[in-house]
């Protein structure tokens, strides 16, 4: 097996579309990263092949920051020790009801439940036309296409380059931000097609190139504007940046993890 790299570091955004927490252990299983997009607000107005609520229609949602209110009970799946111990592997059960509990910090400052309907007011604030929303809550990552997203560092620095000013790697909302071994921006590309093992146990599959949106043109501090991060990806890269990836393997992840090419 071939080393390919390292994880940098690992997020996970509890609320799609609001700001991403950086955890250093996630349990990736089959369905993304325990604890990651398990939660989004449905609206009414958005069309039926994406009918969430996100940071490019109302970009002051990434202002909001999830926190969860049992932190050790949504770090990983409550009975994951035990299912580790039964060959030949078996899959952790769902969170407990409770245990993914999560309270959002607003703007201002101020800390409300999620299920709290000021909060549905707070997010409607601004948007044209009927907007009805709702909140949605899944044992699955609510992710737009695949489970898991990663994205070199080298890449992010290498279209910050191009656009002459550095970009925050946040912008990407990737899952796991990996420092290469080669120095190249977008060598990720190459591994498409091929299976990767992170750290001791978990394996993956890459599948695709991640086609991006206007959502990485969004300062993720600020919710600032800034069409020409987007302008530049889609000009120089086709809309690509970062890939896209299946889970093989369930397994912990944690930062400094060894990431190796296995066939």
């Amino acid at each position: 097996m071939k080393v390919v790299g390292t994880i940098e570091s690992l997020w996970r955004h509890p609320v799609k579309s609001m700001a991403g927490e950086r955890v250093v252990e996630a349990h990736m299983g089959f369905p993304g990263f325990y604890g990651d997009r398990c939660y989004a607000f449905r609206n009414s107005a958005s069309r039926k092949g994406f009918p969430y609520l996100s940071a490019t229609l109302q970009p002051q949602m990434l202002l909001y920051h999830p926190k969860f209110r049992f932190p050790a009970r949504a770090a990983k799946p409550p009975n994951l020790v035990e299912a580790m111990s039964i060959a030949p592997g078996v899959n952790p059960a769902d969170a407990e009801p409770g245990d993914m509990a999560l309270d959002v910090v607003t703007p201002s400052g101020a800390t409300v439940a999620i299920d709290d309907s000021t909060l549905i007011g707070m997010l409607g604030e601004g948007l044209r036309g009927e907007n009805h929303i709702t909140l949605v809550r899944s044992d699955r990552a609510l992710t737009d296409c695949r489970p898991v997203s990663l994205i070199s560092l080298q890449t992010v620095r290498q279209i910050g380059e191009e656009l002459g000013s550095p970009v925050d790697k946040r912008r990407f909302r990737a899952n796991i931000y990996l420092d290469l071994a080669s120095d190249c921006g977008f060598a990720e590309d190459d591994l498409v097609g091929r299976r990767l093992r992170v750290g001791s146990k978990a394996e993956m599959a890459i599948l695709e190139r991640d086609p991006r949106c206007r959502m990485i043109s969004l300062d993720p501090d600020t919710g600032e504007h800034n069409p020409e991060v987007f302008r530049k990806v889609a000009r120089a890269h086709g809309t690509f940046a970062g890939i896209y990836c299946a889970v093989l393997v369930e397994g912990l992840l944690s930062e400094g993890d060894t990431v190796e090419v296995v066939d």
